[in-house]
């Protein structure tokens, strides 16, 4: 196949069970704070003590500095959320509120700085093949332009229902599959043997529930979803490496270039579209929201209020 080996029938259901226990995660952690606070504070206290030592240890596909640091940063991320959500007032602070801009640019910054590193790669690393390339730097850049165009979080908001979501209305579509499009390639490009669960089905995981359960909340939902991705394949990861469900990458260097082509193209649209919307209406994309002209911004906006 073209970006993979083989996919056999018993991987593709497992990857629809991935995708579907990931769904039904963050639904139970965004719908009891009990149960998040034990998700993502209790566990990963026990989990660092007692069980990461060992499986995630260095010379593993998960020992390396970059699989530690995206744990705890997405785990951050969810606590970060959580106060937002859960602490009166907490809503209203305009530092607070830069906080799920920062943990998210400084994510996807982790990634690029990884995207860079792995360019120079050719070999075993992490226990894994790597062919780095030009492809690392192309979709390095998208990475960069997709930190460039956050935007509008001075518009977060907490939803009124009983769940308290956090909202964030100009994170629209399009910036959301321009991210999709540049995670996918950086998975693809940087941890190959583990792109079709940590690119393909843990995107899908926070995307559906972002366009087809709660909308405006995307950023919650990726965080929740990744922090348990990565609470998951650092214990168990045999399910990737050496179990009958692991799904290899094909090693294709034509599939590096196509999808890091597609994330940059993409990412640049994005980033012109913005661009020309900030100069036109004289927008300050530090201060305001800028898509509060667009129909699915006032949809998000009116159902969440």
């Amino acid at each position: 196949m073209f970006f993979f080996e083989s996919i056999p029938w018993y991987s593709v259901l497992a990857g629809v069970g991935v995708t579907l226990a990931l769904i039904l995660l963050n639904e139970i952690s965004r719908r009891s704070k009990w149960a998040a606070g034990f998700c993502f504070l209790v566990l990963p206290i026990l989990l660092t003590i007692f069980v990461w030592p060992t499986t995630a240890a260095e010379g593993t596909t998960v020992g390396s500095w970059f699989a530690w640091v995206k744990v705890y940063s997405a785990l951050a991320g969810c606590l970060g959320f959580m106060a937002l959500r859960y602490i009166k007032g907490a809503v209203n602070n305009k530092y607070l509120l830069f906080f799920p801009a920062f943990i998210l640019g400084f994510n996807i910054f982790e990634a690029v700085m990884r995207e860079f590193q792995t360019s120079g790669f050719n070999g075993m690393h992490d226990g894994m093949m790597i062919i780095g390339g030009k492809w690392n730097i192309l979709n390095g850049i998208a990475g960069i332009l997709n930190i460039v165009t956050i935007c509008g979080w001075v518009g977060i908001y907490i939803s009124k229902d009983k769940y308290q979501d956090m909202v964030w209305p100009d994170m629209l579509w399009f910036w959301i599959i321009a991210y999709d499009l540049w995670n996918f390639a950086y998975v693809y490009n940087c941890v190959p043997d583990h792109a079709f669960y940590a690119g393909l089905c843990l995107l899908l995981s926070c995307t559906i529930p972002a366009f087809f359960i709660k909308k405006g909340a995307w950023l919650q939902h990726r965080a929740h979803t990744l922090g348990f991705w990565m609470m998951f394949v650092m214990t168990f990861p045999a399910f990737v490496d050496t179990t009958m469900f692991a799904v290899k990458s094909s090693h294709n260097t034509n599939a590096m270039w196509l999808i890091s082509i597609i994330s940059i193209v993409f990412n640049i649209g994005v980033f012109a579209y913005q661009f020309r919307k900030i100069r036109t209406l004289k927008l300050r994309p530090l201060k305001d929201e800028l898509h509060t002209d667009l129909k699915v911004y006032q949809e998000v906006a009116a159902t969440n209020n």
